[in-house]
């Protein structure tokens, strides 16, 4: 590989890393300097979360190749997804056969 995708990995995995860290340490530091205090936890990172897995879902439901059958395969993916989802209410099955049903719709079209 080239050394700009290691590049661009690292970058992400740190990026990654940083957003799951940071606010895990404000908040340790501040509990330790409230030591036998009453603190309150901030209603911020029950907000940041949410946030950033909708982020992620809109970068994400923007195929990558914009015409019809990028549009077709997001759209099948999104709704299985949604589909088993609803049906079973766990978080890996519904990627795994979104992903399955974004596939199938990409390589039938190709």
């Amino acid at each position: 590989m080239k050394s700009d995708i290691w590049l661009a990995a690292g970058a992400a995995a740190v990026g990654t890393l940083l957003i799951r860290m940071l606010p895990l340490y404000w908040i340790q530091r501040r509990w330790q300097r409230a030591e036998g205090k009453e603190t309150i936890m901030p209603s911020w990172p029950g907000v940041l979360a949410p946030l950033m897995i909708a982020a992620l879902l809109g970068i994400s439901m923007v195929p990558q190749n914009t015409g019809t059958e990028g549009w077709s395969a997001t759209m099948m993916g999104s709704l299985v997804t949604l589909l088993i989802w609803h049906r079973t209410r766990t978080l890996g099955l519904p990627v795994a056969f979104g992903v399955a049903a974004y596939a199938l719709v990409r390589m039938g079209g190709s």
